[in-house]
C-alpha cells in the first residue's frame, strides 16, 4: 500500500525551500521562570496524590494547561515556526518515576492539543503558518550502556521496553494532532531507533505520513553522543527512517556545536536543525549567554550556509528566539547536497564502502559455527575471553565483525544479546559495524535490538517462500541494517550460474521494488561451495560463483557481493597452507569479478604473489576448473606443504639468552616492542622499587640511545622508535609505582621523584596546528631524561606562561610554522619578561630562524636566554648547557653576544640594499601581451568540490624529499636511499613510511576534501577585481597583492600577482582560479590513538604522511586544472618529477608565502571557496589552516606568470596596501611584518592591540605599543634597561 505524501511533509519542505526555518525555544527555562509551587503542580486533580510531583514539567500539561499554552504561544510570537509539544518525559518509563505511568496517553494527547491551540491562535493573528513537533525525549535510561560499572553487559531497560512506552506517547500525540515528531536530545542513538521503530510500526499500521525530525546530543568537546557516536555514525543509524532534519541540540552552546553542525551536514542528504543551549551552564546552573550573543553565533551558522532551522534549548526564551530569527533572516537556507548511495555502516565510527576499498574483511572468529575456540568460551561462559577474540579480529583489519551463535547446548538469543551488549562496552570493538549472524531469524532480531550502529543482518533468503522473506526485510529495514541474502529460494540452495542469478535476480526486484530497500543495502552471498571433494559435479562450483558475481554487479546495480571463504577449502581441512593458497587465489579472481565482502580471518591470509608458485598455479586450474586432473594433481601437492608453518626467527633471537639489562638495551637501541613487557617485569622483580628500572636499565639503554644519536650512528627516526619501546616500558612499571606510592601514604612515608634532566614545557603557539617537528624535539628531549610537558597546539600565551609556573618548569620551547607565529612568538617573549620569569626560551618551527629570533624575540625578553634550535639533534646539548651549574652562564652569554652581531648585521645589510617608491617599482611591471595570448575560459566557473577523493590517486604525486627532511635525514629523494651515511636509516624509514601509507589508502584513516573554483577577473592596478558573471558587471570579491621593491637590474621586473592577469582597460577578459585541499580529516584521531598506545613514532609518521598527501593533493588538483578543469593545457604530459621541478605552465601561489606574503587574504579565498562548509577547512584567528595537512591559494593560467619572492617592502607600499584593504596602517604593518622594510613607529595604535605596558617605568610614547613589540624605539629602550640593570 502506497502511503499518500503528508501535506503537512509538503508545506514544511517548500517552507525550508525559501528560508531558514525556526524552531521554539527551552519549555523548562519559562516553567522554571514561573516558579511553580508543589500545589500548582498537583492542580485540583492530584491534590492527595501520594508522591511529591514538582519538578515534573509534562504533568503541567493537565494541571496549568493556561499556562503552557501561554509558553508555546509566547514562542511563536517571537518567530518560531515550529513549536515542540511540553511532552519531552511523556513515556510510562520516565513517568514511572512519579507513579504516573497510567495517564502517559492521555498527557501526550492534551500536550499536542494544547500546542495545536497556541499555533492556530497566533496563525490567526498573523496569517504565517505553524507546525507543532511532538517532542519525544530520551527517557532518562540507556539501551546501550549498563548503569552498574561492575556489570557492562547489565540493561536497565530493553529495546521492547522502550518500543512499548515510546508507542504509548506517540499514539497519544497523534490522537492530538501533531504535524510531526521530534525525536531529541538523543545520548544513546539505541533508544532513538527505538522510538524510530515504534514511529514506523504506528504509522503503517495507520497508513498516514509523518515527518520525523531526529536531533542528537554531543555531550561533551569530545564531538561523540554519550554512547560513544561520532556524528557520522549517529547519521547512518538512523537515516533509514529518512527523517525529515537531522542536527543536533542541547549539552552545548552554539559555539562548541558549530563544528558538529558542520558535520553532519556534510554527509546527510536532508534538512539540518540546530538548537543549542544559551551557552554552557554557570556554577548555579544558569546558562548566560544574552539573546544578542547567541543570536549572533547562530547566525554564523546561517551565513556560512550550515543549517535550515534553528531555535535553542535551555537557557534560551522567547527573546532569545525573536533575535535568532532576525539574524537568521537574510540567509539563504543551507542547500542539501546530493550524496553519492553507497554501503553506509557505523558502529561507533562510520564505514563507508567505496571504491577505493577493493573488499572488505568480514572478522569471523567470533562465529561458534567456524571457530572451535570462540564456541569453547561462549559455552564456557569465559564472555572476558571471548570479547578479546573480536578485539584481536578488529586489530587484524576486520571491518565488520560477524558474530554468530547457533550452537546447539547454546541458548543462543541469550548469548547473542549478552556478547552484543559486552562488546557495546568495548570501543575498540564496538567502533566497527557487527554483522547479526543467524538461522535463526527470532536470534537475528534479538542481535539487532542491541546495536546502536547500522550493522548488517546474515541473512535472509526466500527458501520459506516470500512472504516470509518480505517480513524479515521489513524487521530489518525498520532496524536500518543492511541485509545478506543467501542465493536459496523455495527449491533448494542454488549451485550453478544460471540458479544463482535467477535468485539473486527475483530477490533484487521484490526488496527493490515492493519493500523499499535501498539497492546498495542489499549484499547477495551466491554460496562458495567446497571445489577438489573428488566429486566431478563439483569442480565448476567455483568459476559459477565467480562469474554470478560478475552477472550480479552487472545487472542488479548498487548490489553487493560478500561469501565464506572458507566453505570452498573444506576437503582440505588440517592443511592451513593449502587452504590459505586456495582462499588466496579463489580471492584474487573473485575480487577482481566484483566480490567485495566476505568472511575471512583477516589475520590468517597469503599475499597472493607469496604463494609457492608451483602451489598457486595447481589452485588456479582448480578454482577455475581449467582441466579435470587439476583437483587429483592438488591432492598430491598438498601433502608437501602439509605441517608447513610459517619460518621461525630462532636465528635471530639468540640475544634473549642475555642478561635482562642488556636485552632491554638491546630493544631500546632496535627499537624492539615484542619482548618488552615480559623482560621489563623480569627487571622489576629483580629490583628493590619498580624505579629502579627506570633509572637503571633502561635510563642506561636510553643513554646508549641518547650517544649513538649524538655521534651520527643512529638518526632520527630509530630514536623515535627507541622512545616508543621506552614508553611501552615505562606503561608497564606504571601500576606498580602507583602501588608503591599508595602503600608508603597509607604508612606516613614520603615518595622521592626520579631525577630527571630538567623539566621543559613545549608549545605550538596561538593560531598555529603544526607540531610534527615539536613531537620530534620532545621524543628526543624525553630519550635524554628530561621530563617533557606537551601542551600541544593553538597554545595561548597565557596557558603556557601559568603552565610554565605551576609546573616550576627549567625551560620553555615554542614551535611555529606559519609567519604570524613569529609575531605570537615575540608577544610569548614580551609577556615572559612582564611576568618576571628569568628561564631560558628556545624557539625552533620551519619559519622561525636565527636572525629573526636575534632581531625580534631576544630584545623582548632580557630576563633570560633565548636560543633558536633549528634541528632536534641540537636540542639536548642546548637543554643541557642551558641547565648545566657550570656552563649556562658563560653559554647564555655567548648566545646573546653573537645574537647582538647578527641583529646589527642585519640592519646593516636591509639598509643597503636599494629600494624603489612603489611609483617607480610600478613602472617596472612584468610586460604581459595578453592580446597576443588570449585567456583561456575555464570549463565551468565558480566551484566544485571533492569529498572522500581516492588517495591511491595521490600517491604518485608525493614529493618525498621533504618527507626526510622532517625527519632530519638530508638528501633529495630517491638519491638519499643509496646515501652512504643514511642511507640504511633512509630505506628503513621509508619502508615503514609506504607500509602505513598503503594502510592509510587501504583503510581510508584520512578523508581527502577539495574545492576549486574559477571566477572571471581583471586587475585593477596591483589587485585583482573578481566578477559574479561574464557580463563583469558586478564585482564579488578583491585579490589584493603585494609588488617587489628591490631595485632590479636591466631586463628584472619587480613583480606583484596582479601583473599576470589583464588589465581592466585592455578589454580582454581573463580568469583566476583558487583552491583548498586537506587530507587531515581524521589525521589526528589516528596519530592520537598511536600516541595513547606510547608509539609515538607511528604517530608522528602519520602525520608526516598526511603532510605530504595534502602536498601531493594539492599538486593533483593543479594537474587536473590545467588539463581538465581550466583545460589550458589539456595535452600537458609530465612526469612527477617535472611537476616537483614547476615545469609545468600557470601558477598556484599561497597567501602567506612568498609572492603574496599576507596571510589575511587567505579569508577572501576561503569565503569565495565556502571553504569551511565545502572543503571541511577553516582557518584560525591566525589564518593557519585547521586541519594542518591542508594547502590553499590561487591558480593563474598565464605562460609569462612565474613564482617570485615579495621581498622587503617600503612604507609607501605599506601605506598604499592598507588603503586598498580598507585597514589601519597598524593592523598592515601587524601581518606584513615579517616584510617590512623599517621599524614600524606606532603612535596612535588601533585599540585592538593597545597593551599593558611592561613592569619599569616606560616613557610617554611607548605606552601605547602591543605587546611584544619589536619597534626600533623599544629595541633602544629595552637595550638600556638591560644596560642599567
Amino acid at each position: 500500500m502506497t502511503v499518500p505524501t503528508s501535506p503537512k511533509r509538503t508545506a514544511l519542505l517548500n517552507a525550508a525551500h525559501e528560508r531558514i526555518l525556526v524552531l521554539d525555544g527551552a519549555m523548562g527555562t519559562m516553567i522554571q521562570n514561573l516558579q511553580l509551587d508543589e500545589a500548582a503542580f498537583r492542580g485540583e486533580r492530584f491534590k492527595n496524590f501520594h508522591r511529591d510531583l514538582r519538578g515534573n514539567n509534562d504533568l503541567l500539561i493537565l494541571t496549568q494547561p493556561q499556562a503552557i499554552e501561554d509558553i508555546h504561544a509566547a514562542y511563536l510570537r517571537a518567530g518560531a515556526d515550529i513549536v515542540a509539544t511540553n511532552t519531552f518525559s511523556t513515556t510510562s518509563i520516565a513517568q514511572a518515576d512519579y507513579d504516573l505511568t497510567d495517564i502517559v496517553y492521555e498527557m501526550a494527547r492534551e500536550g499536542a492539543r494544547l500546542a495545536g491551540n497556541a499555533a492556530r491562535r497566533v496563525e490567526a493573528e498573523d496569517g504565517k503558518p505553524r507546525f507543532v513537533a511532538g517532542a519525544i525525549g530520551p527517557t532518562n535510561r540507556t539501551a546501550s550502556i549498563s548503569p552498574d560499572v561492575s556489570n557492562p553487559g547489565y540493561r536497565a531497560v530493553t529495546f521492547d521496553d522502550l518500543r512499548k512506552s515510546y508507542g504509548e506517547q506517540i499514539n497519544g500525540m497523534l490522537d492530538g494532532g501533531v504535524d510531526l515528531l521530534l525525536v531529541e536530545t538523543i545520548f544513546d542513538t539505541l533508544n532513538a531507533k527505538a522510538a524510530l521503530y515504534a514511529i514506523a510500526e504506528i504509522t503503517e499500521a495507520r497508513g498516514i505520513d509523518v515527518p520525523v525530525m531526529v536531533s542528537g546530543t554531543i555531550t561533551d568537546k569530545s564531538g561523540r553522543l554519550l554512547s560513544g557516536q561520532m556524528p557520522e555514525a549517529f547519521w547512518n543509524s538512523v537515516r533509514h527512517a529518512k527523517p525529515v532534519t537531522i542536527g543536533f541540540n542541547c549539552a552545548l552552546g552554539a559555539e562548541d556545536l558549530r563544528a558538529h553542525i558542520a558535520d553532519i551536514g556534510r554527509v546527510a542528504d536532508t534538512l539540518v536543525c540546530a538548537y543549542p543551549n544559551a551557552g554552557l551552564p554557570n556554577e548555579f546552573g544558569q546558562y548566560d549567554e544574552t539573546p544578542e550573543y547567541m543570536a549572533r553565533l547562530v547566525g554564523e551558522f546561517a551565513r556560512d550556509g550550515l543549517v535550515n532551522i534553528v531555535g535553542g534549548c535551555c537557557g534560551t526564551t522567547p527573546d532569545h528566539i525573536a533575535a535568532i530569527a532576525a539574524a537568521v533572516a537574510p540567509h539563504k537556507p543551507r542547500i542539501v547536497p546530493e550524496i553519492e548511495p553507497r554501503l553506509r555502516l557505523s558502529g561507533l565510527e562510520p564505514f563507508i564502502l567505496t571504491d577505493a576499498i577493493p573488499f572488505v574483511n568480514v572478522g569471523e572468529r567470533t562465529n561458534v559455527t567456524g571457530s572451535a575456540r570462540f564456541r569453547k568460551l561462549i559455552t564456557a561462559g569465559d564472555y572476558t575471553a571471548a570479547l578479546q577474540v573480536a578485539r584481536d579480529q578488529v586489530e587484524n583489519g576486520a571491518q565488520i565483525i560477524d558474530v554468530n551463535m547457533d550452537e546447539g547446548l547454546l541458548d543462543s538469543e541469550a548469548a547473542m544479546v549478552t556478547f552484543l551488549n559486552l562488546v557495546a562496552a568495548e570501543p575498540d570493538i564496538a567502533r566497527v559495524p557487527v554483522m547479526v549472524d543467524s538461522s535463526k531469524f527470532s536470534v537475528i532480531e534479538a542481535g539487532l535490538k542491541c546495536v546502536q550502529g547500522k550493522p548488517v543482518v546474515n541473512s535472509i533468503s526466500m527458501k520459506e517462500g516470500e512472504e516470509k522473506f518480505i517480513h524479515e526485510a521489513k524487521i530489518a529495514r525498520r532496524h536500518g541494517a543492511a541485509v545478506v541474502v543467501m542465493a536459496f529460494d523455495e527449491v533448494g540452495q542454488a549451485d550453478t550460474f544460471a540458479r544463482k542469478t535467477e535468485i539473486c535476480k527475483r530477490a533484487y526486484d521484490i526488496l527493490v521494488n515492493r519493500v523499499g530497500f535501498p539497492p546498495e543495502d542489499i549484499i547477495f552471498d551466491p554460496n562458495i561451495f567446497a571445489i577438489a571433494t573428488g566429486i566431478e559435479e563439483h569442480n565448476n562450483y567455483g568459476v559459477d560463483f565467480i562469474e554470478a558475481t560478475r552477472w550480479i554487479r552487472q545487472n542488479l546495480p548498487g548490489a553487493h557481493i560478500s561469501g565464506g571463504v572458507s566453505n570452498l577449502s573444506f576437503s582440505f581441512r588440517g592443511n592451513e597452507p593449502v587452504r590459505e593458497a586456495m582462499h588466496s587465489v579463489f580471492l584474487y579472481h573473485a575480487i577482481k569479478a566484483g566480490m567485495d565482502m566476505g568472511i575471512v580471518n583477516a589475520g590468517q591470509m597469503i599475499v597472493y604473489d607469496d604463494i609457492d608458485p608451483e602451489l598457486r598455479q595447481v589452485c588456479e586450474d582448480v578454482i577455475l576448473n581449467r582441466d579435470p586432473g587439476a583437483s587429483e594433481r592438488l591432492l598430491a601437492l598438498a601433502e608437501k606443504f602439509r605441517g608447513n608453518k610459517t619460518q621461525t626467527k630462532e636465528a635471530d633471537l639468540a640475544w634473549r639468552e642475555w642478561p635482562v639489562e642488556k636485552r632491554l638495551s638491546h630493544s631500546l637501541v632496535h627499537g624492539i616492542t615484542e619482548f618488552i613487557d615480559v623482560d621489563t617485569e623480569e627487571a622489576r622483580k629483580a629490583s628493590k622499587r619498580p624505579l629502579d628500572v627506570i633509572e637503571g636499565p633502561l635510563m642506561a639503554g636510553m643513554n646508549v640511545v641518547g650517544d649513538l644519536f649524538g655521534d651520527g650512528k643512529m638518526f632520527l627516526p630509530q630514536v623515535v622508535k627507541s622512545a616508543r619501546v621506552m614508553k611501552q616500558a615505562v606503561a608497564w612499571l606504571m601500576p606498580f609505582m602507583e602501588e608503591e606510592k599508595a602503600r608508603n601514604l597509607a604508612n606516613g612515608i614520603g615518595t622521592e621523584g626520579s631525577s630527571s634532566a630538567g623539566k621543559i614545557v613545549l608549545a605550538t603557539v596561538k593560531g598555529d596546528v603544526h607540531d610534527i617537528g615539536k613531537n620530534i624535539v620532545g621524543i628526543v628531549l624525553q630519550c635524554n631524561n628530561f621530563e617533557v610537558i606537551d601542551l600541544g597546539v593553538m597554545v595561548p600565551a597565557a596557558r603556557i606562561v601559568e603552565t610554565v609556573k605551576a609546573e616550576k618548569a627549567d625551560i620553555v620551547g615554542l614551535s611555529g610554522l606559519i609567519t604570524p607565529s613569529l609575531d605570537e612568538m615575540a608577544f610569548f617573549a614580551g609577556e615572559l619578561q612582564r611576568e618576571g620569569l628569568k628561564l631560558p626560551l628556545l624557539i625552533g618551527g620551519a619559519t622561525t630562524s636565527r636572525v629573526h629570533t636575534a632581531v625580534k624575540i631576544d630584545p623582548s625578553y632580557r630576563a633570560g636566554p633565548v636560543v633558536h634550535v633549528n634541528d632536534a639533534s641540537r636540542a639536548v646539548g642546548v637543554a643541557s648547557a642551558l641547565l648545566s651549574p657550570e656552563k649556562r652562564v658563560a653559554y647564555a652569554a655567548e648566545v646573546r653576544a653573537e645574537y647582538a652581531k647578527i641583529s646589527d648585521a642585519h640592519l646593516r645589510a636591509q639598509a643597503d640594499k636599494k629600494r624603489l617608491k612603489l611609483a617607480d617599482a610600478r613602472k617596472n611591471r612584468v610586460p604581459v601581451d595578453f592580446a597576443a595570448n588570449k585567456p583561456v575560459k575555464p570549463t565551468f566557473l565558480g566551484t566544485k568540490s571533492f569529498d572522500a577523493y581516492d588517495l591511491a590517486e595521490l600517491v604518485p604525486y608525493i614529493d618525498w624529499t621533504p618527507f626526510f627532511q622532517t625527519w632530519e635525514l638530508a638528501g633529495r629523494f630517491p638519491a638519499i636511499l643509496d646515501d652512504a651515511k643514511v642511507g640504511e636509516v633512509a630505506r628503513s624509514l621509508y619502508d615503514d613510511a609506504r607500509k602505513m601509507l598503503d594502510l592509510i589508502v587501504k583503510e581510508k584513516w584520512f578523508r581527502a576534501r577539495a574545492t576549486v573554483g574559477f571566477w572571471p577577473a581583471n586587475a585593477v592596478g596591483d589587485d585583482i577585481a573578481l566578477y559574479a558573471d561574464e557580463s563583469r558587471t558586478k564585482q564579488i570579491a578583491t585579490l589584493h597583492t603585494l609588488r617587489q621593491q628591490l631595485e632590479k637590474r636591466e631586463g628584472r621586473f619587480n613583480a606583484a600577482l596582479a601583473d599576470f592577469i589583464a588589465p581592466v582597460d585592455t578589454g580582454v577578459p581573463d580568469y583566476v582560479g583558487g583552491f583548498v585541499v586537506t587530507a587531515g580529516i581524521g589525521e589526528d584521531a589516528v596519530a592520537d590513538r598511536f600516541k595513547m598506545a606510547n608509539d609515538d613514532y607511528s604517530s608522528i609518521l602519520c602525520k608526516a604522511l598526511a603532510d605530504r598527501l595534502a602536498e601531493a593533493f594539492a599538486e593533483r588538483m593543479h594537474a587536473r586544472v590545467r588539463r581538465e578543469f581550466w583545460a589550458y593545457a589539456p595535452d600537458e604530459a609530465l612526469s612527477c618529477d617535472d611537476l616537483i621541478l614547476e615545469k609545468y605552465q600557470g601558477i598556484r601561489p599561497a597567501p602567506g608565502y612568498p609572492a603574496q606574503p599576507d596571510h589575511t587574504e587567505k579569508a577572501t579565498l576561503f569565503e569565495l571557496l565556502d571553504a569551511e562548509a565545502t572543503a571541511g577547512v577553516k582557518l584560525t584567528e591566525s589564518f593557519a589552516m585547521w586541519p594542518g595537512s591542508s594547502v590553499s591559494g590561487l591558480y593563474f593560467a598565464n605562460p609569462a606568470s612565474y613564482y617570485f619572492g615579495v621581498g622587503k617592502i617600503e612604507r609607501d607600499q605599506v601605506e598604499d596596501y592598507a588603503a586598498r584593504k580598507g585597514m589601519s596602517i597598524t593592523e598592515a604593518e601587524r601581518w606584513l611584518a615579517p616584510v617590512l622594510n623599517y621599524i614600524p613607529a606606532r603612535e596612535g595604535t588601533d585599540k585592538a592591540f593597545a597593551a599593558t605596558p611592561a613592569n619599569d617605568e616606560t616613557s610617554k610614547d611607548l605606552a601605547s605599543h602591543p605587546p611584544g613589540c619589536t619597534c626600533a624605539v623599544h629595541l633602544v629602550w629595552q637595550k638600556k634597561r638591560a644596560g642599567a640593570g
